[in-house]
């Protein structure tokens, strides 16, 4: 039986874990989770925020997914679409989905990202 989503791993190429690190720490305010040495010595970098873990693994041929994504709950949607805007990252935002207000955005090495939030009545 699943019991719970332990992390997302999204793709990234060699020699991104600085610009990802200033992305994801910097801009989401994500926190970065040391690595298992056996697995740092594969590069990529793993971040949390509360029990949300997302790991980016390195990959030689990378190529961002166009529509494969993580779905990320936030509070105060609007002020934190605004500060990734503040940092330069384009936000798409998108009323398709009913109850929800939702963006997407992309990190530096071109993954789609989904912010969403709750309406409230």
């Amino acid at each position: 039986m699943i019991t719970a989503l332990d992390h997302v791993q999204l793709a990234a190429p060699p020699g991104s874990e600085e610009r990802l690190r200033a992305y994801y720490v910097d801009v989401l305010g994500m926190t970065e989770v040391p690595k298992p040495p056996a697995l740092a010595r594969r590069g990529g970098c793993w971040f949390r925020a509360g029990a949300v873990q997302l790991h980016l693994g390195i990959e030689e041929d990378f190529r961002a997914a166009g529509k494969a994504h993580p779905g990320l709950r936030v509070t105060d949607i609007e002020a934190y679409a605004a500060r990734l805007e503040a940092s330069g990252v384009a936000v798409r935002w998108d009323s398709a989905l009913p109850g929800h207000q939702r963006f997407y955005a992309q990190d530096p090495v071109g993954n789609r990202l989904e912010f969403l939030e709750a309406r409230r009545p």
